[in-house]
């Protein structure tokens, strides 16, 4: 994003418009490196977010209620201290620097005082200073007390600009004319953008394109500080990539920078978040996942070491049916195994401290302790067999989600299910029941569920004539035509598969088959996790996932 001077400049003056006489109200810090304020403009509340993020770094409008944390950072105290009730006076930009300075008044019961709160929008460099006649009081990121320290921040010190850049001031006509005098260089934006303060590559490439011809130096300038404007963003795959304050080809048009701004941040915010939580829900899943394979792993090493029950059976057995013909002392017998059709022999360890009949017990105990041990590893297997299809249930879904919201109903799933640890619960307020997924083709409703808890419940609320489908041997969503008593044409039918290959593990592996029957051959056992069911009298159909977007 362009967030250069050029760029800057021109947000000031819409702040300033915006901002002026207006009052903070409210200060929260829901970043680490993000401010909140809520300002009352005397015609409406807007909530202003700064952020000194190297990723994110700006100063933008937002209508976000991030989650703030119950104890407020030191930083944010200091700010209510100071501005909470204060008056903007104005916003502006000092010279041509990637600064934008919040000029405040400040009241107390005793004293009225001006102050500043200074934004340096430089990525990782990204501050946010309070100051008060040139005086530090307080900063997001302080410095060490260091010999080496060209800078220092510290509450007390003396303010000091960021060093400037060894480049061009474009305000500075002049130079800027010693700088562009003809022969001008083949790549008009490089040279730009390495020789003239503040502009971004995006903003050099901009200036050189829509250069006709005549003086260049006086062309620069004049572009550089017009306000003429035409905000937009740019977008790829339904994500914002960029605004600009100037249009560009293939951008979407705003009233605004600040409007451009709020969409921007607003969709790349929503995208983050998406990020983050799916990587949230992947992780803990995937955790789970690796506990269930190491407890399987282990419980069919005991079956293997439980393989020669049946054996030691037969050697008690035969020992048994030979004890006149052995002796203590002997450390192996080679018997007649009457057990074998080919009438072979058997050769038997045994302890030479032990009679004949103690190591013919000896065996049947071995047995029966395999034994015992196999009848508890059989149910045992059963669970974490069910368990890990469960969890590979919920990786298929987490990959499958399309935006916030379906990840939100898998976070719930997962807190039920106690893969994730539950929110601390500050009031008691009703959990919103999260809708299902929404299509519609020829006048037939299609439902498909977000999480094993909503596909539950989507064949628990459907009539037994709807149709039902599910990818065979995938997991996927359920998905539901509301038949309504109506028969299904195979359009709809086609469709509705579609949608469920979509929402499957195999969602990238071309044409797939979806199982489909009615609702009232759909039924859930006993005790099962959620979203499994057993089908009967069902067909398949062949598909390929379909790119859709609910309606």
């Amino acid at each position: 994003m362009p967030q250069d001077t050029f760029t800057i400049r021109l947000i000031a003056r819409e702040l300033d418009s915006t901002l002026r006489g207006g009052r903070i109200n409210r200060i929260n810090q829901p970043g680490k490196e993000e401010l909140s304020l809520l300002i009352y403009t005397q015609k409406t509340t807007l909530k202003l977010t700064v952020n000194a993020n190297a990723a994110d770094c700006g100063v933008y409008f937002t209508t976000d209620n991030p989650p703030n944390p119950l104890t407020a950072p030191n930083f944010c105290m200091l700010l209510r201290k100071y501005l909470q009730s204060a008056e903007i006076l104005g916003v502006e930009t000092p010279g041509f620097e990637r600064i934008l300075i919040f000029r405040v008044r400040c009241y107390s019961d005793f004293s009225t005082a001006e102050r500043e709160l200074r934004v340096e929008i430089m990525g990782k460099y990204s501050n946010i200073l309070l100051t008060e006649n040139g005086v530090i009081l307080g900063a997001l990121k302080t410095t060490t007390i260091d010999e080496n320290c060209k800078r220092a921040i510290l509450p007390g010190a003396p303010y000091l600009p960021p060093a400037r850049q060894e480049k061009v001031d474009p305000s500075d006509l002049p130079a800027l004319k010693k700088l562009l005098t003809p022969p001008l260089p083949n790549d008009l934006a490089h040279f730009l953008f390495t020789n003239v303060m503040g502009l971004a590559p995006c903003t050099a490439e901009q200036i050189a394109s829509g250069y006709k011809g005549g003086g260049f130096a006086e062309y620069v300038h004049d572009t550089i500080f017009s306000n003429d404007i035409s905000p937009c963003v740019v977008e790829r795959n339904g994500v914002p990539q960029d605004f600009f304050a100037r249009f560009v080809a293939g951008g979407i048009p705003f009233e605004s920078i600040s409007a451009a701004e709020q969409y921007f941040y607003a969709g790349r915010r929503k995208k983050k978040n998406f990020e983050a939580l799916q990587r949230k829900l992947t992780s803990a899943v995937s955790s789970q996942r690796k506990k269930q394979e190491k407890r399987l792993s282990q419980i069919l090493e005991k079956r293997r070491q439980c393989e020669g029950a049946e054996t030691d059976r037969i050697k008690g057995e035969l020992l048994t049916a030979n004890l006149y013909r052995l002796k203590q002392g002997m450390r192996s017998a080679e018997l007649e195994n009457y057990y074998d059709e080919a009438g072979g022999t058997m050769k038997i360890a045994l302890d030479e401290r032990l009679s004949p009949a103690d190591n013919a017990q000896a065996y049947f105990k071995r047995y029966r302790k395999q034994k015992r041990t196999l009848e508890v590893l059989i149910p045992q297997e059963e669970e974490v067999r069910s368990e890990l299809e469960y969890s590979l249930s919920l990786l298929a879904a987490i990959s499958s989600a399309d935006n916030l919201e379906d990840l939100k109903c898998l976070e719930e799933e997962l807190q039920a299910a106690g893969i994730l640890k539950q929110p601390e619960k500050r009031k008691k307020q009703a959990v919103p029941e999260f809708p299902f997924r929404r299509f519609e083709k020829d006048g037939f409703e299609i439902l498909a569920g977000r999480n094993n808890l909503q596909n539950d419940r989507l064949v628990r609320s459907s009539a037994p004539d709807d149709i039902w489908l599910h990818a065979q041997k995938y997991h996927s969503s359920h998905v539901v035509i509301k038949a309504q008593g109506r028969a299904v044409p195979d359009e709809v039918l086609g469709y509705a598969a579609g949608i469920c290959a979509r929402y499957s593990d195999a969602k990238q592996g071309g044409r797939i088959p979806v199982d489909y029957c009615p609702v009232k051959q759909v039924k859930k056992p006993s005790k099962s996790k959620a979203g499994f069911v057993a089908y009967r009298d069902y067909k398949t159909v062949l598909v390929e996932p379909l790119e859709l977007s609910e309606s």
